[in-house]
């Protein structure tokens, strides 16, 4: 009698189009994994730069396929319908894991049944796999995942059991399909902080966050209202820093030009919170107007705003802006 193969304990996914670039920095760091039993599946949807060729190379380690799909969230759904692993990892195409995550992850687990979702702490890196800084990952809580999310994607990991009870990725979303699963599982299980790197995501120009940011910032606030039937203040405020970044092109600020960036973006602020939550509160009108206070304005010409790393999305919370959410590119 033939003897039962054994279900490999990870499911690792990939989603792929026209990274023919980074995909095998990849497809290394998630076979490098070691003493854990992974299946790896890349879904490419049909890339023509140069991503089969690598991955043919891997055809024995990996199964792959490469054809059309319905975007992203798809692709990931395909991969995990074509494994059986009881831990699911996606990573996407341009992101790598370091060395000893998937051990790490494994066992908590192993220790503790009783938790759904692990996350870890991440990298932002560039194209040569330099760090850029730390993605500001936090622990757990629910609360504070509304205003912001402080999950780096290919540093999480959850139980199968999850997508056959509250359901796969939702195709009809592009950009935070991530961070709605999250909202999703977070409102029915225990998510656990890991506090050790566990992966880094790729910043570079022809991410699709970073190059589309206002139709990002527009799904996330539609997603939210959606599922809240509210938007917190803090995706709302980051809104309409991002369409008065994109608005202005402004690169350096001198005195004149601070000033009409300053007036633009509590007009565009006020307009949006208007829109979007229907009244501004005091406190947040207080909060708009120290944008402009002199402290602020240092701040901002020592940060040179428009001038920082194009790959760093911004939100606003807590009176200034600070590095936010990079949702993840496929």
């Amino acid at each position: 009698m033939t003897p039962q193969r054994s279900i490999p304990r990870f499911s690792v996914i990939t989603p792929s189009f026209r990274q023919g670039e980074f995909i095998e920095r990849t497809i290394l760091s998630v076979l490098a994994q070691q003493n854990v039993t992974f299946d790896y599946v890349v879904c490419d949807g049909g890339s023509s730069d140069g991503t089969v060729e690598i991955l043919q190379r891997y055809g024995d380690r990996l199964r792959w396929i490469s054809e059309p799909d319905q975007g992203q969230a798809d692709a990931i759904n395909k991969g995990i319908a074509m494994t059986q692993g009881d831990i699911i990892a996606w990573i996407n195409s341009d992101d790598l894991y370091y060395p000893q995550a998937f051990e790490q992850v494994q066992a908590f687990f192993d220790a503790h049944d009783d938790v759904d979702v692990v996350y870890g702490q991440a990298k932002w890196v560039d194209e040569a796999d330099h760090i850029i800084e730390p993605f500001p990952t936090e622990k757990w809580s629910y609360r504070r995942l509304q205003q912001t999310c402080f999950l780096c994607q290919p540093a999480v990991f959850f139980r199968r059991r999850l997508i056959e009870q509250l359901g796969a990725l939702n195709v009809s979303l592009h950009y935070c399909l991530d961070y709605e699963l999250w909202l999703r599982y977070g409102q029915k299980v225990r998510f656990h902080y890991l506090p050790v790197p566990l992966a880094a995501s790729r910043l570079h120009e022809e991410n699709k966050t970073l190059g589309q940011a206002v139709s990002m910032h527009q799904e996330v606030l539609e997603m939210l209202q959606s599922k809240f039937n509210r938007v917190p203040e803090s995706w709302v405020l980051g809104y309409a820093l991002t369409k008065v970044e994109q608005d202005t092109q402004i690169s350096r600020f001198d005195d004149a030009q601070f000033w009409s960036f300053a007036g633009q973006l509590l007009w565009t602020s006020g307009v949006e919170l208007l829109r979007w939550r229907r009244w501004i509160w005091p406190t947040t009108l207080i909060k708009m107007l120290g944008w402009i206070a002199l402290p602020n304005l240092a701040w901002f010409r020592r940060r040179k705003l428009l001038h920082r790393p194009a790959q760093v999305l911004t939100v606003w919370q807590d009176g200034l802006p600070t590095k936010g959410r990079n949702l993840q590119e496929r």
